[in-house]
């Protein structure tokens, strides 16, 4: 089906953010939009909608449904709708969640390098950040998770899984032992899962974990389906926690987009064919990434990674001041600026693979042209 064969004078057509914010000569591989083919049932069922004036408020739990029986086939997570609130996005469901379970002041633990809005949630809810940075491998350091819930009495954590940027997925050993801390001291943990669908069974949820009732799980169909622009989000509690979700205030659930809710419930039930196709295609461009760096940058080694379509790039052995600047002004290629996900991350940059072939062939070529 070749999901990512878009040209791209076609891709220059779109006007999201991905194709409108930098000038035209720029080559865009930063926010975690897909260059992407759209779902057909999704196509039918939105155009059909919109032909019928069917354009209203969201009222059925289909997408709680949805979900549920997902998360059933893939992960054996059983799951009652009943239970799961509708939310705007995920980003959006992770603020209400650190609001429902934090008081203005309380330290909230983060894994730097960390997807930017998490810092942005605990600075505008006033919230203290308190960090315990992933390890050189990516992974969690649990050690040092310990010793910041001992000292640092935090009130929640906010757990990326699997991981952005580093697109590590956590096992269900280092989950568990997540949730053994947490509830030793007491931590609400709140975890963004928007990647997962891609991960397959490869992901373990959170809930499926020892301790994981205690736990809040926010999701949503938008990463894995290229549905960011139909916004509809799930905040997903453990069963001992399912009270605080049904303290949210209600316009929390009503801030959800019906053709986003309907959207992401038909990707959940009859997208699942194109979702094996994208993440078979994304696991072929990041092999190509790692061969097309060896063969025009052998400098730079890129390892794929488990989950999500994102490479984490360190960009040391180039000597540059600052890798995603250089190559945004040098090589009119705009990654991630590994700044964003930590300040110390001058050397790194966030790519976006979730595209052509060719156009990742290029972002290389005008890698290696820069240097």
């Amino acid at each position: 089906m070749a999901i990512f064969d878009i040209p791209l004078e076609t891709l220059r057509r779109r006007r999201s953010i991905k194709w409108a914010r930098f000038a035209p000569d720029v080559l865009p591989m930063f926010v975690a939009e897909m260059d992407a083919k759209p779902v057909p049932a999704v196509v039918d069922v939105l155009s059909r909608m919109v032909a019928e004036g069917d354009t209203g408020y969201p009222e059925l739990p289909d997408y709680q449904d949805a979900f549920a029986s997902f998360a059933s086939d893939v992960w054996g997570w059983d799951i009652d709708p009943a239970t799961v609130s509708l939310a705007c996005d995920v980003m959006t469901g992770m603020r209400e969640m650190t609001l429902a379970t934090t008081k203005p002041g309380d330290a909230v633990v983060i894994n730097p390098p960390i997807y930017p809005p998490f810092r942005a949630v605990c600075n505008e809810t006033r919230r203290r950040i308190v960090e315990v940075p992933t390890t050189e491998a990516g992974r969690l350091d649990l050690d040092a998770l310990e010793v910041a819930f001992e000292k640092e009495h935090p009130a929640a954590y906010l757990l990326c899984s699997p991981h952005n940027p580093s697109g590590v997925v956590h096992t269900a050993e280092e989950l568990a032992r997540v949730m053994e801390l947490a509830n030793t001291h007491d931590v609400a943990v709140i975890c963004d899962e928007i990647h997962a669908p891609l991960s397959g069974a490869e992901h373990t949820p959170l809930h499926r974990v020892p301790g994981g009732e205690r736990a809040f799980v926010v999701t949503s169909a938008s990463k894995s389906w290229n549905l960011a622009g139909l916004k509809a989000g799930l905040i997903v509690p453990g069963a001992e926690v399912a009270d605080v979700v049904k303290g949210l205030s209600g316009y929390v659930p009503e801030s959800a987009s019906y053709l986003g809710v309907v959207a992401h419930a038909t990707a959940l039930n009859k997208g699942r064919d194109w979702l094996a196709e994208a993440a078979a295609e994304i696991r072929e461009n990041k092999q190509h990434f790692a061969d097309e760096l060896h063969r025009a940058i052998p400098e730079l080694t890129y390892t794929p990674s488990q989950g999500t379509y994102l490479a984490w790039l360190d960009c040391s052995p180039l000597g540059l001041d600052h890798a995603g600047q250089h190559f945004f002004e040098k090589a009119k290629v705009r990654f991630g600026q590994g700044t964003d996900y930590a300040p110390s991350a001058t050397q790194f940059v966030r790519v976006n693979l979730a595209t052509s072939k060719e156009i990742i062939s290029e972002a290389v070529r005008r890698m290696a042209a820069s240097l």
